[in-house]
């Protein structure tokens, strides 16, 4: 947040420019036009004490003076119309200065196209109700032509007149009036459109007479808010009708004792009502409503200075999101919450995504002093955003990336700091801020929220990065992929200065039918600020359908039970043009050094890239992912299609474009997502010569558990969002876990199917441990666990008696079950030398020994070339040794 500019010191700068002797005072802002001019008055003391009202243009730099009062005069409102020759005013006359709530309001217009010699016209109206008064605007392209004025004169809780002046002559005539018993009314300059809160009638019921419907006035009519949309040649048309829910609303005959002349935007007051609508262009219109207090405990009457806490709340109606999100400060003391009138929180309510990443800012870090804070928003002031009518300040409200990582670090709120890290992925696309921010948690939040941030991670940068490369045309298909983590509609609760805010949101029922629909218009399909609007109410019922990942995680958990890595073989998928994903059969770790030296040393990972199977788990997730991810963005945008709604045409193409790209992003953010966690733990490509499992012998104790820490986080965020993980992970993260925990928690991790103990991992473990009868034991458990082809091979590695015993006996097995197998190769018992079946293994004297009669029957069930002779007696006579 940047101060821009102060207008106040630029205008006094002017005056003295051209008066040096003038001294300029009281400056009051009086209101803004669609074109941008800013009406000011002051007050200015040299021989007369005057009163000026003047024009500033704040691109130009250059303030005109249109009328003066020649004795202090109290203007609260102002307009001008767009040829600068008609200037209309609102006096606050005071019956006693000394008692406030006594005064009347009085509007005038003034003919200034000659400025020594200007005309007034009273329009005989003076009330005690607030009064505002405003020019209607025409486009650019008719100002030039002879067309008769208008403007609207509003008046509190009575009614909206229309009124005309006539073009040749300079006579004011009422037109109609437009609204009557209002309640509040803001004015839009940049749509000229009015918007106000009314009571609508609802159906008289038959069985109530007239004084019973009396009683009942406010039961039986609810507050609604308008909009009233103006054109140039056309007659006004009602575009907008929302009920609102507004139980603690005072009764229409109800007056306010004091009001608060807002002119930016221009407002009618309300004492019980505080709204405010912002609107953007594209079609987004929000409606701020700040909510009555209401005390923590039951208080009967609160004094001016009571410092009983109260809760302070608002809600902001996201119209084209169709959506509410409600807010409640509780605990503030009621003589501060009185003053409260503008209360400050960035939203996210761009149309890219739904409003559920929020973002708290803390007022102490944005250089700003509370009773120093009324932002109002201003139109085309640069880049500025925002006026702040205490000190007449231009503000840019931009909060910049370091404001932001200071509050990620300071912030103990996990909804906040996802908000953060989502506005870095999708809006800024700031890949160092990122980088700290997630390195900064490694330790802080180690046990608690780092895999909501993972997970976070990965969804937004996948999301982004399809964006940036997807083909303009299916750019429809963008809306139905996954952008955040966090849920629609879930309840929040932030800490801010030692007081917890909580954040609700919930989806408006319906909201196009609140909305005059394109062909409903005047002009039908008249494009502006209203159709862009009902396209996105229309999308955001037609695209509320977004994949989700646990669709992915699903499908996998049925998938993968038959998962078989040494049986399947390779596919070829849109991420492998050759066939495959990487590598073929089982690699020794150190002879992929070659592959890995043409990884990027700046986004390196501490394990070499490869598998050691035929078919990669990270092939199969990208499969399954690629799958389910095709069949629905082909289901919605067909259905979306034969719709109401009219997409571009969405071919199987596009869906195949979109899924592409967004699955091979997946790959990419999660790899990159890697990289960062373990160059945030210590790992330095550039020292760290040494990679793999060697990399992990040479870690101390702690650095073995702060790495297993992190990347078992990681690799849950992972898994529990069916997202690939990198070649080579899988190998790695079990041998660090074989490391780094105790060998019956190691074991549980297996079961769970956390640990894959694929071939590689085995021979080291294997080699590892030695034989004594515990190894044994341990070596036997880990052998149970894997596939019976990972078995055979990593048994006949082994020499030891019991890996003989047990290939000899997996051999009987399937000679019995009758599994027959290819010739096998020769024992080398039988290469070496010449024996006799049976005899000479165990001579007996009726040469019918146990082995006899079970290679007896053996041989009637296979062939004797089938067979493998030497290593059955091999392992019978092994058997018969104390080998343990």
């Amino acid at each position: 947040m940047v101060t821009v500019d102060n207008i106040a010191s630029k205008l006094c700068s002017i005056l003295l420019s051209e008066q040096p002797e003038v001294n300029a005072q009281e400056w009051r802002l009086l209101g803004q036009e669609q074109n941008g001019l800013l009406l000011l008055s002051w007050v200015q003391s040299d021989n007369l004490t005057t009163t000026h009202i003047g024009t500033y243009c704040y691109e130009q730099n250059t303030l005109d003076t249109v009328y003066t009062f020649q004795k202090p005069t109290t203007v609260i409102q102002a307009s001008i119309n767009a040829n600068k020759t008609v200037l209309g005013y609102v006096i606050k006359e005071y019956e006693d200065p000394a008692v406030v709530t006594s005064y009347t309001y009085k509007p005038v217009i003034v003919n200034i196209e000659d400025i020594d010699k200007p005309i007034v016209y009273d329009l005989n109206i003076v009330k005690p109700k607030q009064i505002m008064i405003q020019f209607l605007y025409r486009k650019q392209s008719l100002l030039n032509e002879n067309h008769s004025d208008k403007f609207l004169v509003l008046i509190h809780e009575e009614c909206v007149l229309h009124y005309q002046i006539q073009a040749d002559a300079f006579e004011v005539k009422t037109v109609d009036t437009l609204v009557r018993a209002f309640l509040w009314a803001q004015w839009d300059p940049l749509h000229q459109t009015l918007y106000y809160i009314h009571y609508k009638k609802t159906t008289r019921a038959l069985v109530e007479d007239e004084e019973e419907l009396k009683k009942n006035h406010e039961n039986k009519s609810s507050p609604t808010l308008s909009g009233l949309q103006f054109h140039d040649d056309l007659p006004h048309e009602t575009v907008l009708n929302i009920p609102l829910n507004l139980p603690h609303l005072s009764s229409i005959s109800t007056s306010c004792d004091v009001y608060e002349d807002d002119t930016v935007p221009l407002r009618i007051h309300n004492c019980s009502l505080d709204l405010m609508v912002l609107t953007e262009s594209e079609g987004f219109i929000c409606v701020c409503h700040h909510y009555l207090y209401q005390p923590v405990q039951p208080a009967t009457n609160l004094e001016e200075n009571d410092s009983t806490p109260v809760h302070f709340a608002y809600s902001v109606t996201v119209l084209h999101q169709s959506c509410v999100i409600h807010c409640v400060i509780p605990g503030i003391p009621w003589n501060q919450a009185k003053t409260i009138r503008i209360c400050t929180q960035l939203l996210d309510v761009g149309i890219l995504h739904e409003p559920t990443c929020h973002i708290t800012i803390p007022v102490d870090l944005l250089d700003f002093k509370i009773e120093q804070i009324m932002f109002v928003p201003v139109l085309k002031m640069g880049n500025a955003k925002v006026l702040n009518m205490t000190n007449l300040e231009i503000i840019d409200l931009t909060v910049t990336s370091q404001q932001l990582i200071q509050i990620f670090k300071s912030d103990t709120t996990i909804e906040n700091k996802l908000s953060i890290l989502h506005y870095f992925l999708v809006h800024h696309h700031d890949t160092d801020a990122i980088n700290e921010i997630l390195t900064c948690q490694i330790n802080t939040l180690l046990f608690t929220g780092l895999p909501q941030l993972m997970r976070e991670y990965l969804i937004g940068s996948s999301y982004s990065t399809v964006r940036r490369n997807l083909p303009s045309d299916a750019s429809q298909l963008i809306n139905l992929l996954p952008i955040t983590t966090q849920p629609t509609g879930c309840d929040t609760e932030i800490k801010v200065n030692n007081n917890f805010i909580s954040l609700s949101q919930d989806a408006l029922w319906n909201a196009s039918m609140m909305l005059l629909s394109p062909q409903q218009r005047l002009v039908p399909y008249r494009a502006d600020i209203w159709t862009k609007l009902w396209d996105h109410l229309i999308k955001t019922v037609k695209l509320k359908q977004k994949f989700k990942p646990s669709q992915v995680v699903e499908k996998l958990l049925v998938s993968l039970v038959c998962y078989q890595p040494e049986a399947l073989s390779r596919s070829s998928t849109p991420l492998s043009p050759g066939g495959s994903l990487g590598g073929g059969n089982a690699i020794n770790e150190f002879s992929a050094m070659s592959q890995c030296t043409r990884k990027s040393q700046i986004d390196a990972l501490p394990f070499y890239e490869i598998e050691s199977c035929t078919a990669s788990k990270q092939e199969h997730i990208i499969s399954v992912n690629l799958r389910e991810l095709s069949m629905h963005l082909l289901k919605q945008s067909t259905e979306n299609r034969i719709s109401r709604f009219q997409w571009q045409s969405q071919t199987p193409m596009h869906v195949h474009a979109v899924a592409t790209r967004y699955v091979s992003a997946q790959l990419e953010q999660s790899r990159y997502l890697c990289h960062i966690l373990c160059k945030g733990i210590g790992f330095d490509p550039k020292y760290d010569q040494e990679k793999g499992f060697a990399f992990i012998d040479h870690l101390s104790t702690e650095k073995k558990y702060v790495f297993f820490s992190v990347l078992e986080r990681y690799y849950l965020a992972v898994e529990s969002i069916a997202f690939p993980l990198p070649q080579g992970f899988t190998s790695f993260f079990t041998f660090l876990g074989y490391r780094t925990l105790r060998f019956n928690t190691f074991l549980q991790y297996v079961q769970r199917n956390v640990f894959e103990l694929q071939v590689d991992v085995m021979k080291v473990i294997m080699m590892d441990t030695d034989d004594t009868k515990s190894g044994i034991e341990r070596k036997l458990k880990l052998l149970t666990m894997l596939p019976r082809s990972r078995l055979k091979r990593l048994l006949s590695q082994w020499s030891h008696p019991i890996s003989l015993m047990i290939r000899a006996r997996e051999h009987s097995l399937n000679i019995l079950s009758g599994v027959e197998g290819q010739n096998p190769r020769l024992h080398g018992l039988q290469k070496n030398r010449n024996y006799q079946l049976g005899l000479a293994a165990f001579p007996s004297e009726d040469r019918l020994s146990p082995l006899d009669t079970f290679l007896d029957l053996l041989t009637a069930k296979a062939n004797l070339t089938e067979i493998d002779f030497g290593l059955l007696i091999e392992a019978t006579v092994t058997s018969t040794d104390d080998f343990l």
